[in-house]
């Protein structure tokens, strides 16, 4: 009996990068664990086709229905509505227990809004399956970031600062990573120059004081000024980061490990990790596609998984 973890993976908006990337790394991920690649014999063959290649004989596959013609590059329903059940199936091998954990391939938000999905993403799905506040943290292990909030408009972000969310979002990313140190951003420009360009960090500085008395340690740190967290200087001092809003934590995230960096689901009931990058739909099927965000991916959810 193989000693080796079982992952499933699901493969994405097939008008993109996804499948190219499973290809190109099929020989070493079976390496590290039993990958079930959530796709039907027809669409697997059809996007190995357009890639030129052959599917292996040890690629083993959970069948999820459907067809379509696939178009690189293209936004269309029917792509997403396929990334979406390949991600729905995989879910269902995780809650079966079949499966140690799941990787994500990317997929397209407008293709799923074009199929009529009401999620803006996998984290979203993920909250509502298994009605639980999940939190999105990506990175890599030289530097993580979790997201306070994530896919909203900005003009919005303010409302939600307040010392019960950020506190109970804390104690959440806590019980979850047991980290070391976090340092927290402040969500103006200066962390506010106390009180001159804003005063929301006096709720972050409320939230931060209360998490740190209640767990017995100073864990948390900040507000951090956020034009200079991310500095050489300041990853010195923390691995783990806490960003008030999408942009403010990715856009340094990007800049420093595009290439490297995974997406993590913390706080569910199963182990779900993706690649932190997109369809690439400009580079569809043209062999361009990078790997190292999908083999970390990889590595991150047979580290995280039980067992």
């Amino acid at each position: 009996m193989s000693a080796l973890k079982k992952i499933a993976i699901s493969i994405g908006d097939l008008n993109g990068v996804g499948f190219e990337i499973i290809l190109k790394e099929h020989e070493y991920i079976k390496t590290l664990c039993e990958p079930l690649y959530c796709i039907n014999d027809t669409m697997a063959h059809q996007s190995a086709n357009l890639l030129k290649k052959q599917i292996p004989a040890d690629f083993h596959m959970h069948n999820v229905l459907g067809d379509f013609t696939i178009v690189p590059g293209h936004v269309s329903a029917a792509s997403g509505q396929y990334s979406y059940d390949s991600f729905i199936s995989a879910i269902g091998l995780a809650k079966s227990g079949t499966v140690d954990a799941i990787v994500t391939l990317p997929i397209h938000k407008e293709a799923w809004m074009m199929a009529g999905i009401d999620y803006v993403g996998h984290t979203d799905a993920l909250r509502d399956i298994f009605k639980q506040e999940a939190i999105m943290m990506l990175g890599c292990e030289k530097m993580y970031v979790a997201l306070f909030t994530e896919h909203i408009p900005l003009r919005e972000v303010m409302h939600h600062v307040n010392v019960a969310e950020l506190s109970d979002f804390m104690v959440r990313f806590y019980d979850s990573v047991h980290p070391e140190f976090v340092g927290v951003l402040g969500l103006n420009p200066h962390a506010g120059d106390n009180g001159v360009l804003g005063d929301e960090e006096r709720y972050i500085e409320q939230a931060i004081a209360r998490v740190n008395t209640q767990i017995g340690k100073n864990i948390f740190r900040g507000p951090l000024v956020p034009d200079v967290a991310f500095t050489s200087h300041q990853r010195k001092n923390f691995t783990y980061y806490i960003a008030m809003y999408h942009d403010q934590g990715l856009g340094p995230l990007k800049a420093l490990y595009f290439d490297e960096s995974i997406n993590v689901s913390l706080g569910l009931p199963i182990i779900r990790t993706s690649v932190d990058h997109g369809t690439a739909f400009d580079i569809a099927y043209e062999h361009k596609a990078q790997t190292a965000s999908y083999v970390n991916a990889i590595h991150a959810a047979m580290r995280l998984s039980k067992g």
